[in-house]
């Protein structure tokens, strides 16, 4: 792939190009066999006149669940770890397998491996499938012949990300299905009971109050406009999505994240035991940490996150301890991972006090995500009765001067 770059000469001063590599990791070995070091790089975009470009689309078709990768990387390390070689263990694993996407993927790695690549070498060709952070470990496994170790690693270290990732969503799932239910019943009334009503108050030409014109104008408008309606929701949809893509949208957007009442501390919690999860995976298994933050910052979704690894990167390579830069940035981590890191960095045992660390934040967001549901329970019961309350109200009020004037 073209990548365009930012380095770091010998001497000093800072520069920027663009450079054929097989990945960041490459490119960092090049410049540095170069007495050059990498600063950042990205994919270099290539302009195109063609209206629809095929190689974005690639991740799409190839996308893998997690929980397929976390079976093949442990069942791929225990085959190793019995004795089996990698092309024989990936061998059984595309037999095995159910998927025939994946089992495609699989081929395609035993080809790589039939024409003399290692397998970190054949994972990294598949980058739209395999992690960053699965080709690191596998790599440092096969530098230091733990490559089944490395893999077992990985995949406990995929494992508990996957897990997190459920319980946040499962705290979110309860919410999101109220609400969607709500809206529902909310068309189902506006569309079929208030049309009723409406036509009884418009033959005995009753007064209606504020509330109710309100509730029968809407249903006006989803009676006659009801194609112009779902339209107006589908360009609101994709209008969103249009904006949280965007550069701008997706700072301001992970910015907000950040400020959010019940959700924050919950995405704080996360991204804390993600951070300190990954590092302690890469550094056990012998990545450099300058390497190993790189890597870090790439599987995080939240760029503010990201900065912050990014800087902390910069700083050890100034031979500055990283804990400072997590100390300074507790607006976004929490206290306790800066001073458990500076413990490790004073102590050598980095590796051990992130992993403790992140036993300690995964338990925290478990507990949190418990609680979440009951907090949010009371907040949605109001809601709804706010609500119904409201409609109740704006149709009850005309049935009343209706009985009265009968």
């Amino acid at each position: 792939m073209k990548l365009h770059y930012k380095a770091q000469k010998a001497d000093g001063t800072f520069y920027e190009g663009t450079r054929e590599a097989a990945d960041k990791f490459a490119l960092s070995r090049e410049l540095r066999a170069e007495t050059e070091t990498l600063i950042s790089a990205s994919e270099a975009k290539v302009s195109s006149r063609a209206f629809l470009d095929l190689r974005k689309l690639l991740p799409v078709f190839k996308r893998v669940p997690l929980h397929e990768k976390i079976i093949f990387t442990r069942n791929l390390a225990g085959m190793l770890s019995a004795g089996l070689t990698v092309s024989r263990a990936l061998g059984v694993l595309e037999r095995q397998t159910r998927s025939q996407k994946f089992k495609e993927i699989i081929g395609g790695l035993s080809k790589r491996i039939s024409t003399g690549e290692n397998l970190s070498q054949a994972l990294s060709g598949d980058s739209a499938v395999f992690p960053t952070l699965l080709v690191s470990m596998v790599k440092a496994g096969e530098e230091s012949g733990n490559l089944s170790n490395s893999l077992f690693s990985v995949s406990e270290q995929l494992d508990r990300s996957y897990a997190l990732q459920r319980k946040v969503k499962g705290a979110l799932m309860y919410p999101a299905t109220v609400i969607a239910v709500l809206i529902i019943v909310g068309v189902v009334l506006f569309v079929k009971v208030v049309p009723q009503l409406t036509s009884a108050f418009t033959d005995f030409n009753v007064d209606l109050p504020l509330s109710t014109r309100i509730v029968v104008a809407v249903s006006d408008f989803l009676q006659a406009h009801y194609i112009t309606g779902f339209l107006l929701v589908l360009g609101f949809i994709a209008s969103l999505l249009a904006i949280v893509k965007s550069a701008p949208g997706k700072r301001f957007f992970d910015r907000a994240l950040l400020h959010m009442p019940i959700i924050t501390p919950i995405i704080k919690q996360a991204n804390a035991a993600r951070v300190s999860g990954t590092l302690s995976s890469l550094l056990s298994a012998g990545v450099e940490v300058v390497s190993a933050l790189e890597i870090t910052a790439d599987v995080l979704a939240n760029g503010e996150y990201r900065k912050v690894l990014l800087k902390a990167r910069e700083a050890i390579q100034r031979g500055e301890p990283m804990s400072e830069v997590f100390r300074a940035h507790e607006d976004i981590f929490p206290p306790f991972l800066s001073e458990m890191v500076a413990v490790g960095e004073e102590t050598g045992k980095l590796s051990p006090m992130l992993k403790e660390t992140s036993t300690f934040f995964e338990a925290e967001v478990e507990q949190k995500t418990k609680n979440i549901s009951t907090i949010i329970e009371p907040v949605l019961m109001v809601v709804v009765g706010v609500v119904v309350g409201f409609f109740a109200v704006a149709m009850i009020s005309p049935a009343y001067s209706l009985m009265n004037a009968i």
